[in-house]
């Protein structure tokens, strides 16, 4: 019997989700494995134009997790790190499509940990049937009128071709 409880093991996992793919489900399945709660982080990038807005992908992300307990689907503009502290998280969790995404992953850990040493970053690669899915990708393809079964929810599906009104 132990004396002390542990406190619960909590990461946040960043991104746009613009929209949320089966690559990003994947990551969070299998990080549940590690972390007993994720927050699925949605972050503003100054440099790139949003399909959804941040309202409707926490809608699309909420919608994917309803029957998970342990994800939570919350916002935030400012830096990662200091979100971070403010929930007492552990870890980031970065996911790893190629090696391409890794130059730039690795920048960005090292910069969240020289500016807060207490949080780690996590890095997981996509599982090999989702490695080429990106947002980027998903938007053209329901753009032109192409498929995206197993590639996103079936909801999802359904916002995009209401977004391009196919």
């Amino acid at each position: 019997m132990r004396l002390f409880q542990q406190p619960a093991k909590l990461a946040i996992y960043p991104g746009s989700f613009d929209p949320i793919t089966h690559g990003h489900i994947d990551v969070v399945r299998r990080s549940l494995k590690i972390f007993d709660e994720i927050i699925i982080l949605i972050a503003e990038s100054s440099q790139k134009k949003s399909l959804f807005s941040v309202k409707e992908r926490k809608e699309l992300i909420g919608e994917t997790f309803k029957k998970e307990k342990r994800v939570t689907v919350d916002y935030w503009s400012g830096l990662l790190v200091e979100y971070a502290a403010q929930k007492k998280a552990q870890a980031i969790i970065r996911g790893l499509r190629a090696v391409s995404d890794f130059e730039y992953e690795f920048q960005m850990a090292a910069m969240n940990k020289r500016l807060n040493s207490k949080i780690d970053t996590f890095f997981m690669m996509t599982s090999e049937d989702t490695y080429f899915v990106s947002s980027h990708l998903v938007r053209e393809v329901a753009k032109l009128g192409g498929a995206l079964k197993n590639i996103v929810s079936p909801y999802v599906e359904k916002k995009l071709k209401e977004k391009y009104k196919r």
